[in-house]
């Protein structure tokens, strides 16, 4: 199991096969299967004398890889997709065959090396000061979570020990991604949600009411500010800089949420409407949605990286190795494990590096830009259907939209066939209480011929009574 003999050669000749042709193919939409048919299909793949490497990707190939739908297909327009970059595809390949631990520099110092080198230029998009860095997580969650809890810690510790059994509190908007929330329940924490305006995003003068109607006792529980750039329902910017106002003037943390729309700083047409990010004390942007790199990858920056080490840094006996020689720390060579809520990591974000270094900046730039082009001749052309209408002009790359006299029904019915048939996937969302559409473009390949085709299937109003093939 452990050697490599003429069956597993035949099987790595396979596999690079397998993986090379995935990456050179029109990605093929697929679609989900019950339970019941992938226990028919599959049969049992787990047994005591197993099934063998080639029959094992031959069930991966023919019955469960089809099972999925490829986030990284042109007309995959529902939540965020994904579209990978073929360097940082083939790149995520030589990362598991490494075996690199990214914990530690002792372990993986040229792995933390060149993930620092990306996160630079992250941090350089942000405009945030020279010794700014981070770490990559596995995602939006983790990133959003960890920079919460260096932000605690340095609320507790700033009060020498006073707020130390006292919860804590953060101020978000009602847009903010549901991960906050979520943080806020792992750490048991209050948050209070700040009414957004009608297109979802912070308003500075509902932002004010909220904080001026909390208590002393509350306004002395508050750690942190949340803001949130590129919200993934409506792809809108919060007032960045009215926010990080109230956290300045609360003496608190300022944390940036950019996980999907962080991604358009890198283009030049939009990068104005993210004023005031540079003053974050935590910024996170996933690579892995709109800046074409592999699940999963998310990257999670720090204004000062050394605070956040203070909060997430573990000791035990066997790590003390790690920390021993500070010196080392304080001129970069740093270990990741240090900088969230995590110890144990693959060195994630390297194939994001790779795509980088072999592309350059400027072809990301151009990327980026190609997206938000469709995505407004995308509005263009909702404007001039009849039986659709835009809900708002889109800031990033999400056009929120609705057919005109469709009920909830009508809108899943369409969702199900146009997976069911192979021709795109998109869900229905909600916007203000009302059953809308939402196209999320990411991928340089979605052209606007794609969004034509799904737009033109919204003509007829599908039968609600009516189950749609499989796929």
């Amino acid at each position: 199991m452990h050697q490599h003999d003429t069956s597993t050669e035949v099987l790595t000749q396979a596999i690079v096969r397998y993986s090379v042709d995935r990456v050179r193919m029109e990605p093929p939409l697929d679609g989900p299967r019950t339970l019941a048919e992938l226990k028919a299909m599959a049969g049992g793949t787990i047994n005591e004398r197993g099934l063998g490497g080639l029959e094992a990707l031959r069930v991966f190939a023919d019955v469960l890889a089809p099972a999925c739908i490829s986030v990284d297909h042109p007309r995959f327009l529902s939540f965020v997709p994904a579209a990978p970059t073929e360097a940082s595809i083939l790149f995520d390949l030589v990362v598991g065959a490494s075996s690199i631990y990214g914990g530690s520099w002792m372990e993986g110092g040229g792995a933390v090396f060149a993930e620092n080198e990306a996160l630079r230029y992250l941090a350089d998009l942000a405009g945030l000061p020279a010794e700014a860095g981070g770490v990559f997580v596995s995602g939006g969650t983790a990133g959003n979570l960890s920079a919460l809890i260096a932000a605690r810690h340095r609320w507790r510790q700033r009060a020498g020990g006073r707020f130390d059994r006292t919860r804590g509190l953060i101020i978000s908007s009602k847009g903010a991604h549901s991960s906050i929330a979520q943080a806020c329940r792992a750490m048991d924490t209050d948050e209070v949600s700040v009414t957004a305006d009608d297109e979802g995003r912070l308003h500075p003068e509902n932002l004010r009411e909220a904080v001026d109607a909390l208590s002393a006792a509350d306004r002395e529980r508050v750690f942190a500010v949340v803001a949130t750039c590129g919200t993934t329902n409506a792809g809108v910017i919060d007032d960045l800089d009215a926010a990080a106002d109230v956290a300045q003037e609360l003496g608190v943390w300022f944390h940036v949420d950019g996980a999907y729309g962080g991604a358009g700083l890198a283009a030049p047409s939009v990068r104005p409407r993210y004023h005031g990010i540079e003053r974050a004390d935590s910024f996170i942007v996933d690579p892995h949605k709109w800046l074409f790199a592999p699940f999963d990858c998310c990257a999670l920056l720090y204004r000062d990286p050394y605070a956040a080490r203070e909060a997430h840094a573990q000791h035990a006996e066997y790590l003390d190795v790690l920390h021993a020689d500070e010196h080392q720390q304080a001129h970069g060579e740093w270990n990741p494990s240090d900088f969230a809520h995590h110890l144990s990591r693959r060195a994630r974000g390297l194939p994001f590096w790779f795509s980088l270094a072999t592309y350059g900046t400027a072809a990301y730039r151009d990327a980026v830009e190609t997206t938000l082009t469709v995505v407004h001749e995308a509005a263009r052309l909702i404007d001039a259907a009849p039986h659709l209408q835009l809900i708002m002009e889109p800031e990033l790359s999400v056009v929120l939209f609705r057919r005109i006299g469709w009920s909830p029904a009508q809108y899943q019915a369409w969702s199900d066939r146009l997976l069911a048939t192979g021709v795109g996937f998109v869900v229905p969302t909600a916007w203000a209480g009302e059953t809308v559409l939402r196209i999320c473009v990411v991928n340089p390949r979605t052209t606007v011929a794609d969004i034509k085709i799904i737009l033109d299937s919204l003509v007829t109003t599908p039968d609600t009574d009516s189950t749609p093939d499989t796929p």
